[in-house]
């Protein structure tokens, strides 16, 4: 027996669990570990109900290839205990055993137990195809085609994502940057090219072969062999265009596994050849290099798994020996540890246009799974929950009313989020995520040619496979759901009022997150952003241009645009250091609803603390009243004097008066009054600017404004604030007075002549 190396584990990396703190929210339990030095380490764990661990109450496996485990059976309710061990093969011993951890299941856990390697593709059929329908699949489909000529909508499918195909010239491979030096916009045309041969090869080889059309089946050859002769390691390689190797790995995979019976065995050999290379690139940098079994937040790894790893997995599967073992991590991976951007409630802490993308291609993927051997992993507990959170904070009636980059910034939200969401009614039944899909649909009427939707997804081909994979939901509009949302494994918070009708929906969302301003998060804890009738009244400021541009680093991703506040003229860490960046977090300390008011209370501290580490607490309450209006109720205390700036960013220049102030939109409008400040009187200006950023970027689009109401010096600052959106056709009925000369127990505000009592915790 040899000494087993068992680290700490750091804010990046995968933690010890389960134990006596986890919750615990599926059974079996998904176990994780930090790993040992070694290179290619194997282990063994056990799990028990004994803490000597007798053989006769012991479950052993191994050997384990990585440092996640989920069992294939759940466990009985009760009291576990589990360790683990490194093996060495060869010499077939293990370590020292390590520490032993405590667990307990709960009873009525959804089970989700994970096959073990050796059953795991017992019952796959291995003739072609075996991306999305299987044999007996693709006859039934020609079938019902033959029967309806629109089967699944395959006339919209055929014509406008065949017909264009069979006569577009051949899509050269792309050029190099100028000097190897990236550019977006070049990035994003090589992007966009390489989506197109993905659909080209795609589309052509499932039409040609489900009609048995040889006019198609040469075509869908000729796009092949042609992208097949790129270079590997040119520009649409991974290490120099990771969204363009991603989509050629997937053009390859499409095109080997529905043309091969239709290729000649040089040609058979050559593609498989070049598929390999490729997907042996982004493994290798999955795998090894970023290894986000341990180190899980690499957003565009954690997507190769779905956009790369399961479709060529798939397609190479018994042709080479690594096929096997890519789908094996990936398929572990995703029991185990995926996602690492949320937890059993649903969220993701990118933010809803990341949880699109990458949603997005884990929907594909794992429905491609399951039709190739079964797996299911829908029925994990995110996934029955994660439709919540579009629904939630990202309204399809809202704009700039969310958290996160956003490349639709100013847009509503797109179709391809009403696709997720759809997918999530067809596995759940549940009908609000109809209601989305189709508010979606009736909305975005021209997604087709917006950038990000081209050069991505092809709404007529994701049509058609979902019409054939799952069931048509009855929508219903979301007139009953609970008025607030507290997605506690992202730390984000949202209240609504109506929001089954745009003219009169409300919506209030804020984050304090434990993710901090990590990937595609920004260094906004305690912020807030306010929607009202159809107009965005407290906005996310900026554009997203592109990631590093000086609008993305200078500016979107600092606290100066976010509708939150300044220390001394400093915001929350948000700069390139992963470890700074997690550790500038938040959280949600309380969500209530009471009988005339909903309640949220953020604790954003530790974000502001590597700039102002004089900082000991800062606050943020908000008090949503009679579904009408907001009292926001700012608490910070420091070691040391300092100025705050109280920040809110909207697109309308705004009317500024004595401690109040009024936004002015299209539909509606809102006024907000500084009731209280405990420094004395805030000083309001309002700026018409980006500092910071190189204004060439924004390409005519209009500069944004800000509002910054200024404090006094003090250690200890209490400022309330109250927010009245309204339609803009209406007066603003709202005042408000404060007994006890501005420091109360108690406020009172007045509406349409009827006085409501707010009374505030007894700490203030």
């Amino acid at each position: 027996m040899f000494k087993l190396y068992q680290p700490e584990s750091g804010t990046l990396n995968v933690p010890y669990q389960p134990d006596e703190q986890t919750r615990i929210i599926e059974n079996p339990p998904r176990f994780t570990w930090m790993p040992a030095k070694l290179e290619d380490d194997f282990y063994t764990l056990e799990i028990s109900t004994d803490a000597d661990f007798p053989q006769k109450n012991t479950w052993a496996y191994q050997p384990i290839p990585h440092n996640l485990f989920t069992p294939d059976r759940p466990l009985q309710s009760g009291t576990y205990y589990w360790r683990y061990a490194l093996l060495d093969q060869e010499e077939r011993q293990v370590s020292d055993w390590s520490k032993t951890r405590r667990f307990t299941i709960s009873e009525n856990l959804p089970e989700t137990p994970l096959p073990c390697r050796s059953i795991r593709y017992a019952e796959v059929n291995t003739t072609r195809p075996r991306l999305w329908l299987t044999e007996q699949a693709l006859s039934d489909f020609r079938s019902n085609l033959s029967a309806d000529p629109d089967y699944c909508h395959w006339k919209n499918f055929y014509r406008h994502s065949v017909e264009p195909y069979l006569t577009m010239p051949l899509i050269k491979e792309p050029e190099p940057y100028p000097n190897h030096q990236r550019t977006a916009k070049l990035w994003r045309k090589m992007y966009m090219d390489c989506q197109q041969v993905l659909h080209a090869i795609r589309h052509l080889s499932v039409a040609g072969v489900i009609l048995k059309d040889d006019s198609i089946l040469s075509k869908a050859k000729e796009w092949l062999l042609h992208t097949a002769n790129w270079n590997p390691d040119g520009p649409t390689s991974r290490d120099y265009n990771d969204e363009a190797a991603f989509r050629i790995v997937g053009a390859l995979s499409w095109g080997y596994d529905w043309l091969l019976p239709y290729l000649s065995e040089d040609e058979a050999d050559f593609v498989k050849k070049q598929l390999v290379i490729r997907t042996e690139q982004v493994a290798f940098h999955v795998i090894e290099r970023s290894k986000i079994h341990q180190v899980p937040y690499d957003s565009h790894a954690v997507r190769a798994l779905s956009s790369v790893l399961i479709p060529a997995g798939i397609a190479l599967f018994d042709d080479v020996p690594e096929a096997r073992e890519w789908l094996d991590y990936t398929v572990e991976y995703y029991s185990g540890l995926y996602t690492p951007w949320g937890g059993a409630d649903g969220g993701w802490a990118e933010g809803p246009h990341y949880w699109l993308t990458g949603m997005a291609y884990v929907i594909e993927a794992m429905n491609l799974l399951k039709n190739f051997n079964g797996y299911d992993l829908y029925q994990r507990p995110f996934f029955q929950n994660t439709g919540d959170f579009p629904l939630y904070v990202y309204p399809p009636d809202t704009n700039r009313a969310s958290f996160g980059d956003h490349a639709n910034l100013g847009d509503l939200p797109g179709l391809k989020v009403g696709f997720n969401i759809r997918q999530f009614a067809g596995v759940t039944g549940n009908p609000y995520y109809q209601w989305y899909y189709e508010q979606t649909k009736k909305y975005d009427t021209d997604p087709y040619d917006k950038f990000y939707n081209k050069g991505w997804w092809d709404f007529h081909f994701d049509e058609m496979m979902y019409l054939h994979d799952y069931p048509e939901i009855e929508a219903k509009a979301p007139s009953d759901i609970s008025p607030v949302k507290w997605f506690k494994d992202v730390g984000w918070a949202a209240m609504h009022s109506r929001m089954d009708d745009p003219e009169e929906h409300i919506m209030y969302l804020t984050k304090s997150s434990p993710y901090g301003s990590i990937s595609h998060s920004h260094g906004d804890q305690n912020a807030f952003v306010l929607h009202a009738f159809g107009d965005p009244l407290a906005i996310h400021s900026g554009y997203y241009v592109a990631f590093n541009s000086t609008m993305h680093t200078n500016w979107r991703r600092q606290t100066i645009s976010k509708n939150a506040i300044l220390i001394d003229g400093k915001g929350q860490y948000a700069g390139k250091d992963k470890f700074l960046a997690k550790d500038a977090c938040g959280k949600i300390e309380a969500v209530e609803q009471k009988k005339n008011y909903a309640y949220i209370r953020g604790d954003a501290t530790a974000a502001y603390q590597h700039d102002v580490p004089y900082l000991t607490r800062y606050t943020r309450e908000t008090y949503f009243v009679d579904d009408s209006y907001f009292v926001l109720v700012d608490t910070v205390n420091l070691e040391q004097d300092a100025e705050l700036d109280w920040l809110l960013h909207t697109l309308q220049e705004m009317e500024l008066s004595h401690q109040s102030f009024v936004v002015k939109g299209k539909k509606a409008a809102l006024e907000g009054r500084f009731v209280h400040c405990s420094s004395g009187e805030l000083a309001l200006n309002q700026y018409n600017d980006f500092p910071g950023v190189d204004l060439d970027e924004l390409e005519g689009n209009p500069v944004h404004w800000r509002l910054q109401a200024k404090t006094r010096p003090a250690s200890q600052h209490r400022i309330v604030t109250l927010l009245h959106p309204m339609k803009k056709m209406e007066p603003a009925y709202v005042s408000y007075f404060i007994d006890d000369q501005g420091f109360s127990q108690q406020y009172y505000f007045t509406k349409d002549g009827k006085t409501f009592r707010l009374e505030l915790p007894k700490e203030f």
